[in-house]
């Protein structure tokens, strides 16, 4: 009887990616000083940060003029009233806010804190930060598509970030955008180990390969963003990141 395995390995040789930096170049560089290939069914996981660093997100605080409604929210968190300003910019609506923490619903879709956006591990952090991507989906399926152009293989694409749990201590790896696979599995209608159907069983897949992902790239000084999944079974099916985003009607919390 065959057990079933995967494999998860970061590639190494990634540079501090800059505005205008050609992904597949940097994955291709990175690939050969890892003496490694992507092959067909892999799944590339690629941090947010370097897609947003290509595509120049940053926000330079210094040019902010923080509206009435950021500079109140700015009293209330005790954050500065520019990052508060770019956060309102990055959002639908506000869902909590209390000293220290100002957690949104991001104009994708999810809530997060301070709307992903970020100040670690970019240049110049005293005054600038860094935004998502502008559409992370079709950030993937650009990578995604070139991966197969020039490399002749095709892989799934996760483009990931890091979210806290609202009522569970600890970040962990989520999918903001996805090409090539499934964002969920909807199990309902299988049946258990004793024939028992499965009435509300919907695994989040995406989210789960990403979280895989973050025990290798880390959130710190790593410089690990891209880590490749082999080896998994991959259920059909094109999923998005918004795929994964619960419906404010179904969600007993907001």
């Amino acid at each position: 009887m065959t057990m079933p395995s995967m494999t998860a390995f970061a590639l190494s040789g990634v540079p501090l990616v800059q505005p205008g930096d050609d992904l597949i170049t940097i994955l291709k560089s990175a690939l050969e000083q890892s003496q490694e290939q992507l092959a067909d069914g892999d799944i590339l996981v690629v941090s947010s940060k370097i897609i947003s660093k290509s595509e120049n997100r940053f926000v330079d605080l210094r040019t902010v003029e923080p509206s009435p409604a950021a500079i109140e929210l700015a009293q209330k968190t005790n954050k500065e009233p520019e990052l508060v300003e770019v956060i309102l910019q990055e959002s639908k609506s506000v869902s909590r806010a209390a000293p220290g923490v100002l957690v949104v619903e991001h104009r994708l879709g999810f809530v997060s804190a301070n709307a992903g956006i970020d100040h670690s591990n970019i240049e110049d952090s005293d005054h600038r930060v860094l935004l998502l991507p502008l559409d992370p989906d079709a950030s993937a399926a650009k990578l995604r598509q070139r991966i197969m152009d020039e490399l002749g293989v095709t892989v799934g694409i996760i483009v990931s970030d890091t979210h806290g749990r609202p009522f569970r201590r600890g970040n962990v790896g989520v999918a903001i955008g996805i090409a090539g696979l499934p964002a969920i599995v909807d199990l309902r209608g299988g049946v258990d180990l004793f024939g028992r159907v499965l009435v509300a069983s919907i695994q989040g897949y995406a989210d789960l390969i990403a979280s895989t992902a973050h025990l290798l790239c880390g959130e710190a000084n790593e410089g690990r963003p891209l880590v490749v999944i082999r080896g998994l079974d991959v259920p059909s099916g094109e999923g998005l990141g918004a795929d994964m985003n619960r419906d404010p009607a179904s969600d007993l919390y907001r």
